[in-house]
C-alpha cells in the first residue's frame, strides 16, 4: 500500500471523524498506531508529529528491547527487519567501585540462554536472550514503513495546539490551521508532554541534578555479547553491545554524571573525554574511540497522577519518565502499548465506546501499579548506588553478591529486566 501524506489528504477526508488520533511518532505512538492497525485494518488512526518519521532521523541512539519488548514487535511483523541491526545481550555484569579503580570486583552476573548454548534469538519465549539492542532509527524506520504499509494517515509535519470534548469526539486544533475530530486522543509526545499540560494532569517527580552522557564508542577488543553496568560514586556506567560496524567493535554508553560535570564532558575536547572515559572503563575492551555525537539528557523521575480523561489517553513517556539505571524506561513505554491497545480493541470488538473514560480506565489500573514500582525501583537504586558511603556500599555490595548466589531471585530479576511481569496478549507474542 502506498504511504499516505498529509497532503493526500482532502478536506473532505479530514471532516471524517478519526477513531483514533496519536499525537508523537516516537517508538511508543507508532508501534500503537501499527497494534491498532493489526488488529482492526477498518480503523481510521493518523499520527500527528513536527517531524516525519518516514523521513530519515538524526538519532544516533539505541534501546535495549526487552524479551517481552521483542515478542511485542514480532506480533506486528517487525521484528525480523528489526534483527539484521540487533545485538544480543548475552551477559550482564554489574560491578561497585571508585571511578579509578584498576580492579573492579564482579559483585552479579546475569547470563542469557545464548551463552548456555541457545542460538534462536528470534523465538517468543524465554529461550531468548533477556534483550537486544536496537538502532533507533532502525525501530523507528520499521514501524513507520509498517504503518503506511497498513494505511495509517500521517498528518506531519503538524502538531496538535488545542483539544476539546465535543460529545462523542475530541476536536483538534492544529498547528497547520487545520481542525479534525476522532473518538480518542493518545498523546505520546515525550516526557515535557505539551499535551498533558492541556489536559490538566498533573504530575509527580523530581530532578536528580544527574544527566546522561549518551553517545557511541569504539574499541579494539570485542565485547562478545557482554554489557557491563558500573556503580561509581557519581552514578551508573553503562557499556552495552552493539554490532559490529566491519572490523570495527562499537558499544553504547549512558555514563550518568553530575549535571555540571556532564555539561563538561560534553561541550569538553575528545582527548580529555577519551581519557575520562578509559578511568572509567580500564583496559576491558582495549584501545577507545568516540564514534557519534556526545549528547546529554538531564535525569528525574516524572508519574503522571492520570493516565487518562475522557477521550484521553497518556502512552509512553508522555504518563511517565524514569531513571536509566536499569534501562526500562523504553520498556515501560511497550508494555502501555500492549495494555492500551488491548483495551481499545477488546472493548470495540464488544461494540463499547472505546474513548469512554471507563473503558480507558481499565489500560489506567493496568498500568499503574507497575509503572509506580518501577519508578520506585529505579529512584532507590539512584540512591542507593549513587554515593559512596562506606557504610551503604557495604550493605549494596553484601546484597548484590547475595543475589548472585541465589539463583531463584536471580532468577526473578531477569524476568523482570525480559519484561514478563506484566502479559498483554502483544507482550507474550500473540495478536490482539
Amino acid at each position: 500500500m502506498a504511504q499516505t501524506k498529509s497532503a493526500d489528504l482532502t478536506e473532505e477526508q479530514l471532516q471524517k471523524p478519526f477513531d483514533v488520533v496519536i499525537a508523537g511518532a516516537g517508538y511508543a505512538g507508532l508501534a500503537m498506531a501499527l497494534a491498532l492497525k493489526t488488529s482492526v485494518p477498518e480503523f481510521s488512526v493518523a499520527i500527528v508529529d513536527p517531524r516525519d518519521p518516514r523521513q530519515a532521523s538524526r538519532d544516533q541512539r539505541s534501546s535495549a528491547i526487552a524479551a517481552s519488548g521483542r515478542n511485542l514487535f514480532q506480533a506486528l511483523g517487525i521484528w525480523d527487519e528489526m534483527l539484521a541491526s540487533a545485538q544480543p545481550i548475552n551477559e550482564m555484569i554489574v560491578t561497585d567501585s571508585e571511578t579509578g579503580d584498576a580492579v573492579r570486583p564482579v559483585f552479579l552476573t546475569f547470563e542469557g540462554p545464548e551463552s548456555s548454548g541457545t542460538t534462536d534469538s528470534s523465538a517468543p519465549d524465554a529461550a531468548a536472550p533477556f534483550a537486544h539492542m536496537v538502532p533507533n532509527q532502525t525501530m523507528v524506520r520499521a514501524l513507520a514503513k509498517a504503518g503506511a504499509e497498513h494505511g495509517l494517515h500521517f498528518l506531519a509535519p503538524d502538531r496538535v495546539t488545542h483539544f476539546s470534548e465535543t460529545g462523542p469526539f475530541q476536536q483538534l486544533t492544529l498547528d497547520s490551521g487545520k481542525t479534525i475530530k476522532t473518538r480518542l486522543l493518545i498523546a505520546a509526545d515525550g516526557v515535557r508532554s505539551a499535551l498533558r499540560e492541556l489536559s490538566g494532569i498533573k504530575t509527580v517527580g523530581w530532578q536528580y541534578g544527574q544527566s546522561a552522557i549518551v553517545c557511541t564508542i569504539g574499541h579494539t577488543e570485542p565485547h562478545n555479547g557482554r554489557a557491563w553496568e558500573h556503580f561509581l560514586p557519581a552514578g551508573p556506567f553503562a557499556i552495552l553491545p552493539l554490532p559490529s560496524d566491519g572490523e570495527q567493535h562499537r558499544s553504547s554508553l549512558v555514563w550518568t554524571e553530575a549535571n555540571s560535570d556532564a555539561q563538561r564532558l560534553v561541550k569538553g575536547d575528545e582527548f580529555t573525554f577519551r581519557m575520562e572515559l578509559e578511568r572509567r572503563i580500564g583496559h576491558e575492551l582495549g584501545t577507545l574511540s568516540v564514534l557519534s555525537p556526545r549528547q546529554c539528557f538531564p535525569l528525574g523521575l516524572m508519574v503522571a497522577r492520570d493516565f487518562v480523561r475522557p477521550r484521553f489517553a497518556l502512552l509512553g513517556d508522555a504518563a511517565h519518565g524514569i531513571h536509566p539505571i536499569a534501562g526500562q524506561g523504553l520498556n515501560l513505554g511497550l508494555r502501555d502499548v500492549a495494555a492500551l491497545s488491548e483495551t481499545i480493541i477488546d472493548a470495540a470488538r464488544l461494540g463499547l465506546d472505546f474513548g469512554a473514560e471507563d473503558v480507558l480506565k481499565t489500560y489506567e489500573r493496568w498500568r499503574r501499579a507497575d509503572t509506580v514500582q518501577m519508578a520506585a525501583t529505579t529512584d532507590i537504586l539512584n540512591r542507593l548506588f549513587s554515593n559512596n558511603l562506606a557504610p551503604v556500599r557495604l550493605a549494596r555490595t553484601i546484597g548484590l553478591g547475595l543475589v548472585d548466589r541465589m539463583p531463584g531471585l536471580k532468577k526473578r530479576f531477569i524476568g523482570e529486566a525480559a519484561g514478563f511481569a506484566s502479559q498483554p496478549k502483544l507482550l507474550r507474542g500473540e495478536p490482539i
